[in-house]
C-alpha cells in the first residue's frame, strides 16, 4: 500500500496530544520526523520518528507532507516555507492570524500544486455529527435558533503562548475558531454579526468570554464561549418550527486522547447514554436520540486520500480562510480593531 512519510511540527498539547496519535493511526501515513525540542516525549509517544529542526523537516526531500502545530504566529510563514519546499501541508486550526495570510498561502497551493488543509477537527465530535444529522433529516423542521456553547471553568490563568498578548491568542481564536467552522459548516457564511469579547478573570491578558451572534435571514446562530462556568448548560440547542434539539457533555475524544488513549477500538468516540440529546417534537413528545459515534481519525483518512486518490479534502482551505474572515468580522463588531 502506497503510503506518505510525514513530517510534525511541534509537540506541544496540540502536535502531541492530536496530531500525533491521528496520524499515527492512519495505515496510509508515517510519522518519520517530529521538530521540537521535547526529544524525550518524542521518543515515549513516537517510536522511531526523529527528532529535528522545522528546517530540517521541511528541507527532507523524503517528507511528503508537513503538519503544523506550533503557536499561531507561525503557522503562515512554516506553512508559506513548507508549500514552497513542495509539500503538502496541514496546519493547526485557525489557519493563521489574518484573513490576508490565508489567501497568500492559498494562492501558493494553487500555483505549487499541493494540498493546503487545516484541522478543525470537531467537525467529527460525536454531539455535532448528531446534531448535523438531526437537522438534515428535519427533525426539528425549519430552525430558528442554534446555540453552540464552549464553556469550561479555569479560573486560574495557565501558563503559555495562549494567555499572552500575541496575535491569535485568547479563547476567540482558539476555541471560537471551532464554534465558527462548525455554524459554518451548518448554515454557511452569516449575513450579519454582533459581538461582545472580553476578559473576566483578573490579571487575564487576554480575551477569555465571548457571545456571538450570526444572522441567518430570521435564524439566529449564537455562540458562546465562558471561561469561569462551574456547571455548563447545554453544549449544543437547535430550535424550529418542528420541534427541539438539546444536548448536554463533550465529546470525550479529546480527554481519551489527553489519557494516552490511541483512536482506535470499538468503543472509541461512543458518548455517555446519560448525555444522549433530547428531541422535542412540535406535538409534545420526547424521545432520546443516541449519540453518533465520533470519529477524529476521519480528518487524516480523509488528508491521505485527498493526497493519494484524488479526494475532496476534509477541510478545504477556502472554508478554513472563511473562519478568519468570520473571526476578524467579530473583532471588529466587538469594537477590538
Amino acid at each position: 500500500m502506497k503510503s506518505l512519510s510525514v513530517g510534525l511540527l511541534g509537540f506541544g498539547l496540540a502536535g502531541s496530544v492530536f496530531h500525533a496519535p491521528l496520524i499515527l493511526c492512519e495505515p496510509r501515513l508515517r510519522l518519520t520526523a517530529v521538530a521540537s525540542s521535547r526529544v524525550d516525549d518524542i521518543r515515549r509517544v513516537v517510536s522511531g520518528a526523529q527528532a529535528a529542526t522545522a528546517d530540517a523537516v521541511i528541507a527532507d526531500p523524503s517528507i511528503d507532507l508537513v503538519v503544523i502545530a506550533t503557536p499561531n504566529t507561525s503557522h503562515a510563514p512554516l506553512a508559506r516555507a513548507a508549500l514552497l519546499a513542495g509539500k503538502h501541508v496541514v496546519i493547526d486550526k485557525p489557519m493563521a492570524t489574518t484573513v490576508a495570510e490565508a489567501d497568500e498561502l492559498i494562492e501558493l497551493a494553487r500555483r505549487q500544486g499541493l494540498l493546503l488543509t487545516v484541522f478543525h477537527n470537531r467537525r467529527w465530535d460525536n454531539d455535532f455529527l448528531t446534531l448535523r444529522d438531526c437537522l438534515d433529516s428535519g427533525a426539528v423542521g425549519r430552525p430558528y435558533h442554534y446555540e453552540a456553547h464552549f464553556d469550561r471553568f479555569r479560573p486560574q490563568i495557565k501558563q503559555g503562548w495562549r494567555e499572552r498578548t500575541l496575535a491569535g491568542s485568547g479563547v476567540l481564536f482558539d476555541l471560537g475558531a471551532h464554534l465558527i467552522d462548525q455554524a459554518l459548516t451548518l448554515f454557511g457564511m452569516p449575513d450579519r454579526i454582533l459581538a461582545d469579547v472580553g476578559a473576566q478573570r483578573p490579571d487575564a491578558q487576554v480575551d477569555d468570554w465571548f457571545h456571538i451572534v450570526l444572522g441567518y435571514g430570521p435564524m439566529r446562530a449564537i455562540l458562546h464561549c465562558g471561561t469561569v462556568v462551574c456547571r455548563p448548560g447545554p453544549r449544543f440547542q437547535l430550535h424550529g418550527d418542528g420541534g427541539s434539539f438539546l444536548k448536554h457533555g463533550m465529546d470525550g475524544q479529546e480527554e481519551a486522547l489527553r489519557a494516552g488513549r490511541m483512536p482506535a477500538g470499538p468503543d472509541w468516540g461512543l458518548d455517555d447514554p446519560g448525555n444522549h440529546a433530547l428531541l422535542v417534537r412540535a406535538d409534545g413528545t420526547e424521545r432520546r436520540v443516541e449519540t453518533l459515534r465520533g470519529d477524529y481519525p476521519a480528518f487524516y483518512r480523509g488528508v491521505a486520500a485527498a493526497i493519494l486518490d484524488g479526494e475532496p479534502p476534509p477541510v478545504t482551505a477556502e472554508q478554513a480562510r472563511d473562519v478568519l474572515a468570520v473571526l476578524e468580522a467579530v473583532r471588529r463588531a466587538a469594537g477590538l480593531t
